[in-house]
């Protein structure tokens, strides 16, 4: 049920390519390849096959090119940056330059870290620079020795857009360079986004340096890659330290060292990743028979990505204005210049760019898996998105980094929304993808327009099926769209209501209210009082009702302080397993148990009393970003959970002893001593939501469902520690702080909702329209209820919150919730 749209980031591995390398392993005994027996000869030999097999598929011998094994693109640029044989500033020679285009990986333009130590320039020259660049050397400047590099991806990650590869041959004849400088330039291929579908020939571009990332190719394995070094410059190349397996001689006593003579096994420190280059074998295999090779390959991931765009482009709202603003440097008719790569911000009726992080939390809504932010090619973003060096330097003030959820800072766009196909994409996962945008953006009368005219086009040769590539022969040639169908496609379509995404606020809850919020107290009007008060004990299973509860350090007293992991010990919530909400835990503290319960099985208890003794093995996990120690409850719960979920499980529990230290809050407002400590929630201790707010909701989601949903349930889905009833919809969002008896509470911030609240907590099923209803009502904003922190308890008997007691709130002085830093979606779980 996956559309998965991310190949740039990653291949998918198809299962005939793990069962082929598994059978591999039960059949032959693979050794160290440094050692001399039979089981390490068959290793030496394999990954020798392996190296050939490599060249062979970028049409090469090892006459021309050398393989060097690396963890993957990133070590082997770092590889090149610290073995080229740069001429440093200040020397009687002319000085080396290290130049790389802009639209580069960040892992391309890290490499002027490693030449500035070493006293070499870095010019960055963008593309528009190079395109029409002219400079050609003189013969006398071309016989200076000084070794220049430059160097530019066979294909932007972040547009697909192919710089041209002839560029290697112009550079090497001096009929082309970067800067005007005398000496010889060697060119480095970033190739990494390139090969995942597109075949390179190097026996016609001859680059100096081509380092890749297999996991791009076949998904499996990751963690490798390769260096292939042109034998011409291989000699020059330096190294400084040695490893295992590169020495020929060396001394421990004394500073001498004589290097192997292969530039393999000078370079190859220590014992490479043998089992997984002998995976590549199968991953090669496999992909021959799947597709057929690179080139049918490449014609079907840009028959799929023309498509995609075409249709893409043409969308409009009633108003004529664009669903869509694509960042393109190409018109998509050619796949020699663009690879399947779509990069793009959904725009609302205004013009106005709706943010990454939202588009991307519809998009798991609806299944579909893409990438979003800068993806690390920091100079194509701002090139496209016009964002200047400054704007880069005052994101970082307002707290946005790389790979944040901050998608928008002052209205305008931090980063964008990628698609990439693969060659196992098939033309259902674009039609899926654009019913996406279609359906989240325009109006249902005008949804199905576009594909009533715009049918599946193929030719006539090629069977309907074929584009889920069933058939290992061939992949589908280019999809042909004629003109006349997309004249077909309306200009105007009215605007839909269903989704209105929200403008970043850059929402962070862990910052708290701000400094200059001066409060009052909330004057006249009816009481507010508690009408239901939620524990729930394991994180993202059932709520546990009660009337009254004491209060603990870290909130309602063994509030989430369980929680289900996977068999990696990786926390799960409603979004990956929905049906944790049909796991019923309850509190007994006379019997000082947790009794869990379940449709179809048989209740078990589980001890109140922290078990994490000797016996019990702490652990480190994670919660939201947040280290916490946490021990496993056990045998028997553990089968019990995986037998309800029908997936390998367990529940563990933090461990007391390690809460102090091992997830708090440091919070403003509070004592500036203290450290609010956490259970295992995601944002703070307790999650407040109004009747009112929910009442006021309900009505506006009645309107668009085909049953409207009951008050009760709509609670249960805010999975809320505290209801209350105020006389306003909303007037919690103006409260600075509230008093509950003896309780004293900070409000710090509101609560940004995710996709749990489309789950029907008592079915398990999921419905978009819930999470997309409150974006429309709430103005494009997603927030719904606010977080609260109180002090550490200091007494020596518990605080206990009761139904109907009565809340009194102090107001902001500037009636609204200050903005938080990080536009990550808090769900409490």
């Amino acid at each position: 049920g996956i559309t998965y749209l991310d190949h740039a980031g990653s291949a998918l591995f198809p299962e005939s390519l793990l069962k082929a390398f598994t059978d591999d392993l039960r059949s032959n005994v693979y050794g160290n390849p440094h050692s001399q027996n039979i089981s390490s000869k068959l290793t030496y030999d394999t990954i020798e096959h392996v190296r050939y097999r490599i060249l062979q598929h970028f049409h090469t011998t090892a006459e021309d090119y050398t393989i060097i094994f690396t963890s993957g693109c990133t070590a082997a640029l770092k590889l090149i940056a610290e073995s080229f044989p740069w001429i440093p500033e200040g020397t009687k020679q002319p000085s080396s330059r290290f130049c790389y285009l802009t639209d580069s990986h960040t892992s391309v333009v890290g490499m002027r870290g490693i030449t500035a130590s070493m006293n070499v320039l870095s010019v960055p020259i963008k593309p528009k620079e190079m395109l029409l660049a002219k400079s050609r050397l003189t013969a006398e400047e071309q016989n200076c020795t000084t070794p220049h590099l430059f160097s530019y991806p066979a294909q932007s990650n972040f547009s697909g857009t192919k710089y041209p590869l002839s560029w290697i041959k112009d550079m090497k004849s001096g009929k082309l360079c970067p800067i005007k400088v005398p000496g010889k330039w060697f060119v480095l291929l970033d190739a990494a986004s390139y090969v995942s579908s597109s075949p390179l020939d190097l026996e016609v571009h001859q680059a100096d340096f081509i380092p890749i990332s297999f996991y791009k190719i076949f998904g499996f394995p990751t963690g490798l890659g390769a260096l292939l070094v042109n034998n011409r410059i291989a000699p020059l190349l330096r190294k400084t330290y040695f490893g295992g397996g590169t020495a020929a001689a060396y001394l421990a006593g004394e500073d001498f060292y004589f290097p192997r003579k292969s530039i393999t096994e000078r370079f190859e420190d220590g014992t490479v990743s043998f089992l997984d280059i002998i995976a590549l074998k199968h991953g090669f295999d496999v992909l021959e028979k799947l597709t057929g090779g690179m080139e049918k390959i490449k014609q079907h991931t840009f028959a799929l990505a023309h498509y995609t765009y075409t249709v893409l482009s043409n969308l409009k709202y009633a108003n004529g204005a664009p669903v869509v603003r694509i960042y393109s440097d190409t018109d998509f008719s050619n796949p020699d210049v663009q690879g399947p790569i779509i990069n793009f911000n959904v725009l609302d009726e205004n013009g106005e760019v709706i943010g990454f992080s939202q588009v991307d939390s519809m998009a798991s809504l609806h299944n579909i898996h893409v990438r979003t932010g800068c993806f690390c090619n920091t100079g194509a973003c701002q090139m496209h998105l016009d964002i200047s060096n400054e704007d880069i330097q005052r994101n970082l003030q307002a707290g946005h980094v790389c790979g944040d959820n901050i998608d928008l800072v002052d209205g305008r766009p931090t980063g964008s929304v990628r698609i990439s196909f693969g060659y196992m994409s098939s033309f259902e996962d674009a039609q899926t993808f654009l019913n996406f945008i279609i359906a989240t953006r325009l109006s249902k009368s005008d949804a199905e327009i576009p594909f009533q005219s715009v049918t599946k086009p193929m030719t006539e040769s090629v069977p309907d099926d074929h584009l889920s590539f069933n058939s290992a022969d061939k992949l589908s040639p280019i999809l042909q769209i004629s003109d006349r169908e997309f004249r077909n496609i309306p200009s105007e379509t009215e605007t839909a209501g269903s989704w209105q995404p929200l403008e970043p606020e850059a929402e962070s809850i862990r910052a708290a209210v701000s400094e200059a919020a001066v409060p009052t107290c909330r004057k006249g009007g009816k009481p507010i009082t508690i009408t239901k008060i939620y524990l729930y004990p394991i994180k993202s299973c059932s709520a546990f009702e009660v009337t009254e509860w004491p209060v603990g350090n870290q909130g309602l007293l063994y509030d989430r302080n369980w929680m289900v992991v996977n068999q990696n010990r990786v926390c799960m919530t409603q979004k990956q397993e929905p049906r944790l909400c049909l796991v019923n835990p309850s509190i007994d503290l006379k019997q000082k148990i947790m009794v869990v319960q379940a449709e179809g099985m048989d209740p078990i208890s589980v001890p109140l009393e922290d078990s994490a003794g000797k016996e019990a093995v702490v652990c480190e996990s994670k919660v939201c970003s947040h280290r916490v120690k946490t021990y496993d409850c056990g045998e028997r719960i553990a089968v019990w959970l995986s037998t309800f979920l029908g997936r390998p499980c367990r529940l563990i529990r933090q461990s007391s002893d390690m809460k102090s230290k091992s997830h708090q809050k440091n919070t403003k407002g509070l004592s500036s001593a203290t450290n609010i400590s956490l259970s295992l929630v995601n944002e703070a201790q307790y999650l407040l939501i109004n009747v009112a707010s929910i009442l006021q909701l309900k009505e506006h989601i009645s309107a668009r469902l085909k049953e409207p949903l009951e008050i009760e349930e709509l609670i249960q889905r805010f999975r809320a520690n505290i209801v209350i009833s105020a006389p306003e919809s909303f007037e919690e969002e103006e409260w600075a702080e509230i008093s509950i008896g003896a309780l004293q509470f900070q409000v710090v911030g509101p609560c940004s909702r995710c996709q749990i609240i489309c789950i029907d907590q008592q079915s398990g099923e999921r419905h978009k329209e819930i999470l997309q209803s409150l974006s429309a009502a709430r103005g494009r904003k997603t927030n719904f209820g606010i977080y609260l922190m109180n002090q550490p308890l200091h007494s020596s008997f518990s605080d206990i919150l009761s139904v109907g007691s009565q809340v009194l709130p102090v107001l902001k002085e500037n009636t609204e919730i200050q903005p938080p830093t990080s536009r990550e979606e808090k769900c409490s779980g």
